[in-house]
């Protein structure tokens, strides 16, 4: 492992989320699992809690089992943005996707959907989560990623999005105070919140509905057919359920082995700086909106929810790494975009797993009888909820119109079978396509 810098280390620098300051996972374990119940849902994060809450409103009993402490996984681990847009046609293997347009235009209708979706579920159950809609900033690491970016910026307009616009490199420190990028696109649709706090909210809205059983530290051991519905084994003792919904996401294992050779979980890394000096913080950030970038090897950022700190993510690497190492990465490149944080520390560092699938879209529907919500591709916040609802009205018999994405069949991977043995290989390659790109800048 390279040496590490010490020096960029507050002194009380911890080996977790930023987030969790405000809310912490929590340990709910049930006295007894149900022998029999309507659904069970693997899975307690957005995806899972978003399924239960709409059974529950319709009338539909489910048990949501948890491996770990509700909160511990990915839900509480994202940088808190959200967006009325998926990333279309960008793989996670470099391959550039081309959608039929009526499936554009699909996905820009759900992932407004899941935006909007996401900021009435806020305002229903009085979720204090620091929700704010400030828009989000597209930076291009070069030139050509400048064009490209155009090229998008058309497909999204052909495809109905009318809330982004080109932004010249002239212009672009009117939106971030940065000389790194070669202009970008603004999004204002799109926002951030407080992702613990706002998982906080949907775990209590769970737990005021008596219909919804809670089961931390039960992980599903075992799945088999009970004539029309399922038998569900799990560590506390087994369960029968006329259906199962698998919303296990960048986490999904050997349980569901057809969905684990569909799902790459490719690690985030993020980290937490210190207070900035008075005044900084709005001199680099004067809107106060989220960046991103267009470098397949990515970074986000923002500001915390109190204005004060920068949350600064993304693939220091495409696996776990130590926590020393990822700071010190993502520290690193923090500063080769805003060289005024140069003496800034850091307090926190954490990472969590993303579910990437072949085609680069969010999917939910049925596989071998199952029922599942996975890969988010990086925009979980407002899809895994939005889809997770859709799933769980679908089985309720409230779904007006189609299941998004459910058309869309979720494809395998070539040559893998769960286990990402290519991911080191790819995060090479992408980080030596990015410093061509950028050397002629």
């Amino acid at each position: 492992m390279p040496s590490i810098d010490q020096s960029i280390f507050s002194s009380d620098f911890k080996e977790e989320p930023y987030w969790w300051e405000a809310f912490r996972p929590q340990a709910i374990a049930a006295t007894t699992l149900p022998a029999k119940t309507d659904v069970v849902v693997v899975g307690g994060g957005y995806a899972g809690l978003a399924t239960a809450r709409a059974l529950a409103d319709g009338g539909v009993q489910s048990l949501v089992l948890e491996a770990g402490e509700f909160g511990s996984g990915a839900s509480t681990r994202s940088g808190g943005a959200l967006s009325a847009g998926l990333s279309i046609g960008k793989s996670f293997t470099g391959r550039t996707l081309d959608y039929a347009p009526e499936l554009v235009r699909d996905v820009v209708g759900w992932a407004i959907d899941a935006y909007r979706g996401l900021i009435d579920l806020v305002e229903q159950e009085k979720i204090d989560c620091h929700l704010e809609q400030r828009g989000r900033f597209l930076g291009a690491c070069a030139a050509s990623h400048y064009e490209g970016l155009r090229t998008r910026f058309e497909k999204l307009r052909s495809g109905g999005a009318t809330d982004c616009k080109l932004i010249s490199r002239e212009e672009q420190r009117q939106e971030i105070g940065s000389d790194f990028y070669h202009g970008g696109m603004v999004f204002e649709t799109a926002g951030k919140l407080h992702p613990a706090l706002f998982y906080g909210g949907l775990l209590a809205a769970a737990r005021r509905r008596n219909s919804i059983t809670l089961a931390g530290g039960c992980r599903a051991t075992g799945l088999r057919r009970d004539g029309e519905g399922w038998r569900v084994t799990t560590e506390a003792g087994e369960v029968r359920a006329r259906h199962v919904v698998v919303a296990t996401n960048g986490y999904t294992g050997g349980l569901t082995p057809t969905l684990q050779r569909r799902l790459v979980p490719i690690a985030s890394h993020i980290i937490a700086t210190e207070e900035l000096p008075p005044g900084l913080a709005a001199k680099i950030c004067p809107k106060g909106r989220t960046f991103s970038e267009t470098r397949r090897v990515l970074h986000y950022y923002r500001l915390s929810p109190d204005g004060k700190r920068v949350i600064f993510g993304g693939r220091a690497r495409f696996t776990e790494i130590p926590g020393a190492l990822r700071a010190q990465l993502l520290h690193r490149a923090l500063i080769e975009r805003l060289p005024e944080l140069a003496g800034i520390k850091v307090t926190h560092t954490w990472q969590g797993n993303v579910a990437f699938t072949y085609d680069a879209l969010p999917h939910a529907g049925e596989l071998d009888g199952l029922h599942f919500v996975v890969g988010c591709n990086g925009s979980g916040v407002s899809m895994m909820p939005f889809l997770g609802d859709a799933i769980g009205r679908s089985i309720a018999g409230r779904l007006h119109g189609k299941l998004p994405f459910a058309d869309a069949a979720l494809p395998p991977i070539p040559l893998y079978s769960g286990k990402p043995w290519f991911l080191p290989m790819i995060g090479g390659a992408f980080r030596a396509l990015d410093y061509i790109d950028e050397k002629v800048r």
